[in-house]
């Protein structure tokens, strides 16, 4: 493996990284307020989950295809866009389960479709792949006792691990505040209307955003 001094800036790096907010945050974070935060920490599992993908194609070095052929980037972030673009439409448009004189509860089959949505918006996300194999190969070394593919598959466990622990956190900040407002009756169908509109504000981003 690399030195003890790139290791810790490996860490360090990977931290900063994964606390500033970004769109798996979001993701996450709109599940959450969506649903519940069960919902939330099954999304944060299935993105986890999915990006093992990325992992993978780094370590097998197919995330290169991403460079030599724009044409598939482009089709697979246009794809993972519309995906979250209609996941948010249907959870804006969707109706909560109104027992008398309570707030709406969602279906209990929330958390199960949120855990297998997520793994397919992780892995239509080419930035993933990119960001990757951009970053990894910085803490490589290509003369250590392990091979190089062991070592993407070590760095981007430890990267994945490391995002998703942010994520926990906060799916657990907005479950905190929704807890709260969920207390009263008209702010549920909202709350899950601002899930929705942040998944389709962060398609409509995705497949805006310039490559």
């Amino acid at each position: 493996m690399p030195s003890t001094d790139i290791l810790l800036a490996f860490f360090v790096t990977t931290a900063v990284f994964a606390f500033i907010p970004g769109p798996a945050m979001l993701y996450v974070a709109a599940r959450t307020l969506a649903a519940d935060r069960r919902a939330g920490l099954m999304a944060t599992l299935g993105i986890h989950l999915g990006c093992y993908a990325h992992v993978i194609a780094a370590a097998a070095g197919l995330s290169i295809l991403f460079h030599l052929v724009p044409m598939l980037y482009l089709a697979v972030k246009l794809a993972g866009a519309a995906y979250l673009i209609f996941l948010g439409i249907r959870m804006f448009r969707s109706r909560g389960q109104q027992e008398p004189e309570q707030v709406p509860v969602l279906s209990p089959k929330s958390a199960s479709r949120a855990f297998l949505e997520s793994i397919a918006v992780e892995v239509l996300n080419p930035k993933t792949a990119i960001f990757f194999l951009a970053f990894l190969p910085q803490f490589v070394d290509a003369g250590a006792a392990f091979p190089v593919w062991l070592q993407f598959l070590i760095l981007g466990t430890t990267v994945n691990l490391m995002f998703s622990f942010a994520d926990v956190v906060c799916v657990l900040a907005a479950n905190l505040i929704t807890s709260r407002l969920s207390r009263i009756s008209s702010l549920q169908r909202n709350l899950q209307r601002a899930g929705g509109a942040i998944l389709v504000g962060l398609g409509l981003h995705v497949a805006f955003q310039r490559t």
